[in-house]
């Protein structure tokens, strides 16, 4: 009432809301700067408008066209989810993070951007302090809450970093969690529990089931579109782990894409510092021919597996980028769609999605360029989507101190050799952690939180994924060549290729046309 649609620029923090206004008959949606919290909308006929929170409020509408949109079905094959403002219906859209709608009787609504990250990248080396003064001031700012409140603690850097905040603000023991696997190569409690023991947290450890394939199922329901990252599977389990201790939990999400934590914001700039030297119509053709010639050798130790950078350097930076980032090249996706699908596609490339982003950046620095495009992308659509509907399945609110929005523009605009300094992912972060954060902890390999997808390819889910590629909802779309499909399953098995990211997303594709099926045949 008293800022109007400016409200949300004074609002800090998660939000999706719908506020309508009775005196002037308006409706105003609005989503956080980031997209922690999702808003889905449908304008049908007769100026009549759907939202809601997930996806399976708006389908509640009998008359609602639930036709998939191909677009968003190749951009999941790419991304291995359904990018902003795509949904995986043609009808209905997703409000991108920091924006807002108003809807006025009669008119047409009204989109804005009311909000974006600030980049100004500096020269200067920001000095530790000033990080960790930013980090406690958001961790602070969290912990503001009248129900149990405790934190995510895998062992690895953001969330060791969240933990250390937390107690030094704390008067009581920090409630922490962490869940183990039986393989050593994907469980990292030990190192949950060295930090949990000098802060002396109330720590909570379990081991889980690996190979909880029973949630398969679940999570079709709790995502309602097609959703790719596997590694949903442990977060649910985690959420669940939590939730038996509190109600609210800080997690440390955002510190990859805000501190430069992935291998391939190396890779980029290694790749650019190259594009930079060279004349680009020698590099193209050069690396062009160099990325064909060479032979594909999945199984080869990584130094030998130079195809795939030969074939990103033939390109610009953002399609490379995408390139480094997609679950399969352009080639594997053609020859996974059916010849359908590819034709009906015309002009339209999932890459177009990275590449508005790009342009759109406050920035030409590369690095920050990078981060930021992944902000809009693989931040809102898959990090947040999993940790958003995973701990809201299971009854947990989930803070990340991380995203704080003003955190994230200081950060954003660090120099890239403090960020990546000496070939350190997140270097300036891990300096600055020093004194908090045991040594090994900090550097030790980043591990991931993912399960053995490729073993659960090869043995427990063959059946699974031999049903779902010769069901008839597979075939019956139209948009996938059921022979490649199969193909990629006897390659997998046989050890010829690791195809076990595409065969995941096949899986997931037919979990929800299944899904559909069912709702189709209930209506």
């Amino acid at each position: 009432m008293e800022w109007g649609p400016d409200c949300v620029e004074h609002f800090d923090g998660m939000f999706a809301f719908a506020l309508w206004d009775v005196r002037k008959q308006t409706l105003f949606l609005a989503r956080d700067r980031l997209g922690k919290k999702p808003l889905y909308y449908a304008q049908l006929a007769n100026e009549l408008l759907l939202f809601g929170s997930e996806l399976k409020a708006l389908a509640e509408w009998p008359r609602l066209d639930r036709t998939q949109d191909r677009q968003a079905v190749a951009s999941f094959f790419a991304y291995g989810y359904v990018p902003d403002p795509m949904s995986i219906y043609k009808t209905v859209r997703k409000l991108p993070p920091g924006h807002s709608m108003l809807c006025e009787r009669g008119k047409a609504p009204v989109m804005r951007q009311w909000w974006d990250a600030t980049i100004n990248v500096s020269d200067s080396t920001p000095h530790a302090d000033q990080i960790l003064t930013d980090m406690d001031a958001a961790v602070k700012a969290r912990l503001v809450s009248d129900v149990p409140l405790g934190a995510f603690l895998s062992g690895g850097v953001d969330s060791s970093a969240i933990v250390a905040s937390m107690a030094l603000q704390s008067d009581q023991p920090v409630k922490t969690c962490a869940i183990g696997f039986d393989s050593t190569e994907h469980d990292e409690t030990e190192y949950a529990q060295i930090l949990a023991e000098k802060y002396g947290t109330d720590h909570r450890q379990q081991q889980v089931d690996a190979n909880a394939f029973h949630l398969i199922d679940e999570l079709t329901d709790i995502y309602d579109e097609p959703y790719g990252d596997y590694s949903a599977l442990p977060t649910l389990q985690l959420s669940e782990t939590m939730r038996q201790s509190v109600t609210v939990a800080l997690s440390g999400d955002g510190g990859d894409e805000v501190f430069a934590g992935y291998r391939r914001y190396i890779w980029h700039m290694r790749e650019q510092a190259l594009r930079d030297k060279m004349p680009e119509r020698l590099r193209t053709s050069l690396f062009d021919f160099l990325g064909k010639a060479y032979p594909r050798l999945d199984g080869a130790p990584s130094f030998l597996r130079a195809r795939h950078t030969f074939q990103e350097l033939g390109k610009s930076d953002v399609d490379a980028y995408f390139m480094s980032l997609s679950y399969m090249d352009d080639e594997e996706r053609t020859a996974l769609f059916s010849g359908d699908m590819t034709q009906s596609l015309r002009r339209f490339e999932p890459a177009d999605i990275l590449r508005e982003h790009w342009t759109n950046a406050p920035t030409e620095d590369p690095l920050a360029r990078a981060q930021y495009a992944d902000l809009k992308t693989w931040l809102a659509g898959d990090i947040l989507v999993k940790v958003n509907r995973a701990s809201m399945a299971r009854s947990l609110e989930v803070r990340s101190p991380l995203l704080d929005h003003n955190l994230v523009c200081n950060e954003l605009s660090m120099a890239a050799n403090a960020k990546l300094a000496g070939g350190e992912k997140k270097a300036i972060f891990k300096k600055a952690l020093e004194g908090r954060v045991p040594h090994d902890l900090l550097y030790r390999p980043k591990q991931g939180f993912s399960p053995p997808l490729a073993q659960w390819c090869r043995g427990p889910l063959v059946d699974r994924l031999q049903a779902a590629i010769t069901s008839p909802a597979l075939a019956e779309c139209g948009m996938l060549n059921m022979d490649h499909c199969q193909q990629l399953l006897d390659d997998h098995r046989a050890g010829r290729r690791d195809n076990s990211r595409t065969l995941w997303l096949v899986l997931m594709f037919y979990q929800f046309l299944r899904k559909e099926e069912k709702i189709g045949s209930t209506a």
